[in-house]
C-alpha cells in the first residue's frame, strides 16, 4: 500500500471483481430457474401479492426493501428479462470487459447488478432469507468501486473488503461461542456433518472421522473465525513499517481462511457462502513490488475525482457500520441482520446451535382410489435426502431454494403456508414446480392422494454400508400431513 493506492492488491482485485460477477451469474441464473414456481405470478409466494400488500399503505410500503418492481408492474416475463439482462452482464464482468475502460464503467455495470438483484431479493421472502443473499448484495456494491485496469484500487475500498471478512467470520465465530453449548464443549462437528441442511457427497465420509477430529475441527474454526480475522488488517501497517512482513501477515491470515472455506466446500453444500467468502479473502493477499506506481505517491495514477468518490464511500460505510459493530459485541447478538433499507454493512453468522438428529419431510402420493389401502410413491428432490441408497450430490454454489426450505419445515413448531401451496401444485402436476424435483414418480400425471410423512435420517456406518449398499438409515416417524386430494377428483 502506498498512500491513497493499493499498489500491491492487484491480484485482489482481479479476483474480487471476477469472482463476485461469477457468483452474481450463479445468482440470477438460480432465479431465472426457481423464481416462477417459487414467488411468480402463481407461484406457491407471488410476488405481485407481496407488492399489492405493500402498495395497501405507506408503511407497508416502507417495510419492502427496494425494488424495480415498484414502479415497473411485476411480470414473470420481466423477470425473466432482469435475469437474462443480469447473466449478461455478470459474463461481461468475468471476462473483464468493463475493467478494460476508466474506472466509472465497471461501476455502472456493477451498480446495475446490484440494484437488479436487489430488486430479487426484496421480493424473495423466505426462498431468499438467507446471509448469502446480503452477502453478495453487499460485495458487488463495494466490487463497483475496485476502479479498473487503468490503476490500482483505492485503499480504503480495499480495506472495507478486509471489514466485510471480518464481519462475515468474526461474527460467526461469536454466534457461535454465545449460541449452543456443543460448539463450547467441542462437540459440534460430531453432529453437523450429517445433520447439515444439504449434505455433499463427502459428508458422509467426513461424518464417520473419529470423534478426536471432530474435535479438532472445531477448535480449527474457532481459531480460523474468532482470532486470523483481526490479522486481514496487517497490511493497512505497510504504510508506516518497512517490508513485506505486514502483508505477508495478511496474506497468510486469508489463506487460513480460504482454507477452512474449502473444506466446507468439500463437505457441505452452502451456497455461494463459502465461495463468497473465498473470494472476498483474497481481499488481504497483497503482493510486495507486485504493483508499480504509474506516478508518484499518493496517487500512484489514480484520478482524484476516483479518490474522492471512493473516500465519500468509506465515510458512509464509516457511519452504516456502527450499528453492526455494537451488534459483535453485544449480548444478544443478531445473525444475518441488515440494519439500513440497502442492506450495506449487515451482521452476518450461521449456525450458533446445530441440531443433532436430522428430521426428513417425506412428500408420498397415489393414484389410487382409497388412500387406505393405496401404494404410495414418493417424490424426490434434487439435494435433499431421499433415497437411502443415493449419494448426495454437489450442487454448491448453486442454490436449490425449494430444498433449502424443506430443511426448515422440522425445524418450525408448524408446516408454513407454502408447504401446503406445494402440495397442491403437485397433485395439480403443475409442470414448473416438477421440474425443480428430480424424480416425479408419475412422469407428469395427476395422483389422486398426497401426503406428507416424517422420517429421521441418519448416515449409515461403514457395516451398514457394506451390507446394504446404502447411504442413509431411516425409521418412519409419522404422518404429518394426512392424505389430500381434490373434491371432484373421478373415481
Amino acid at each position: 500500500m502506498d498512500g491513497f493506492a493499493a499498489v500491491d492488491f492487484e491480484l485482489a482485485r482481479q479476483v474480487l471483481q471476477r469472482g463476485i460477477a461469477a457468483l452474481l451469474l450463479v445468482a440470477f441464473l438460480s432465479t431465472l430457474n426457481q423464481f416462477r414456481p417459487l414467488l411468480g405470478e402463481h407461484g406457491l409466494l407471488p410476488a405481485p401479492d407481496l407488492l399489492a400488500w405493500a402498495a395497501a399503505s405507506k408503511r407497508r410500503a416502507r417495510m419492502l426493501r427496494p425494488t424495480l418492481f415498484r414502479w415497473i408492474r411485476y411480470t414473470d416475463r420481466r423477470l425473466a428479462a432482469l435475469c437474462v439482462t443480469g447473466i449478461a452482464g455478470s459474463a461481461l464482468l468475468v471476462a473483464g470487459v468493463p475493467q478494460l475502460g476508466p474506472p466509472w464503467a465497471p461501476a455502472l455495470v456493477f451498480l446495475a447488478l446490484w440494484f437488479g438483484y436487489m430488486s430479487i431479493v426484496s421480493l424473495g421472502q423466505t426462498f431468499y432469507g438467507f446471509g448469502w443473499e446480503m452477502l453478495l448484495l453487499e460485495a458487488t456494491f463495494l466490487a463497483a468501486f475496485l476502479g479498473s485496469d487503468s490503476q490500482p484500487p483505492t485503499t480504503v475500498v480495499i480495506v472495507l473488503f478486509w471489514w466485510l471478512v471480518f464481519r462475515l467470520e468474526f461474527g460467526a465465530g461469536m454466534i457461535k461461542i454465545r449460541g449452543g453449548r456443543e460448539w463450547r464443549d467441542f462437540t459440534a462437528l460430531m453432529y453437523h456433518h450429517e445433520t447439515q441442511p444439504m449434505p455433499g457427497p463427502l459428508s458422509r465420509q467426513a461424518h464417520l472421522l473419529p470423534a478426536w477430529f471432530h474435535r479438532l475441527e472445531v477448535l480449527g474454526n474457532h481459531v480460523a473465525q474468532l482470532v486470523v480475522p483481526w490479522f486481514l488488517f496487517a497490511p493497512i501497517l505497510s504504510l508506516w513499517v518497512p517490508g513485506p512482513v505486514p502483508q505477508l501477515v495478511g496474506a497468510a491470515a486469508a489463506a487460513t481462511v480460504i482454507a477452512t472455506q474449502l473444506w466446507l466446500v468439500l463437505t457441505g453444500n452452502f451456497a455461494w457462502l463459502n465461495w463468497a467468502t473465498i473470494v472476498l479473502a483474497f481481499s488481504a493477499v497483497g503482493l510486495p513490488g507486485a504493483g508499480e506506481p504509474a506516478s508518484d505517491p499518493p496517487f500512484n495514477g489514480v484520478p482524484v475525482w476516483w479518490v474522492v468518490v471512493t473516500g465519500v464511500v468509506g465515510v458512509g460505510y464509516v457511519v452504516l457500520s456502527w450499528p453492526a459493530l455494537q451488534n459483535l459485541v453485544a449480548r444478544r447478538q443478531l445473525m444475518n441482520a441488515s440494519f439500513n433499507r440497502w442492506q450495506l454493512a449487515n451482521a452476518y453468522g450461521a449456525f450458533g446451535t446445530v441440531t443433532k438428529e436430522r428430521i426428513e419431510i417425506v412428500v408420498e402420493a397415489t393414484t389410487d382410489a382409497d388412500p387406505d389401502e393405496a401404494e404410495w410413491h414418493e417424490y424426490e428432490f434434487r439435494g435433499k435426502p431421499g433415497d437411502p441408497a443415493r449419494i448426495p450430490r454437489q450442487f454448491a454454489p448453486y442454490h436449490l431454494r425449494l430444498d433449502w426450505l424443506m430443511w426448515f419445515l422440522p425445524l418450525g413448531r408448524s408446516l408454513h403456508e407454502w408447504f401446503t401451496g406445494l402440495l397442491v401444485r403437485l397433485l395439480e402436476a403443475d409442470r414448473a414446480t416438477l421440474r425443480m424435483l428430480r424424480i416425479d414418480p408419475f412422469d407428469g400425471a395427476r395422483p389422486r392422494w398426497i401426503r406428507a410423512v416424517s422420517y429421521r435420517y441418519r448416515f449409515a456406518t461403514r457395516a451398514e454400508h457394506r451390507r446394504l449398499g446404502v447411504v442413509w438409515m431411516r425409521d418412519r416417524r409419522r404422518v404429518l400431513i394426512r392424505p389430500m386430494g381434490f373434491a371432484d377428483d373421478p373415481g
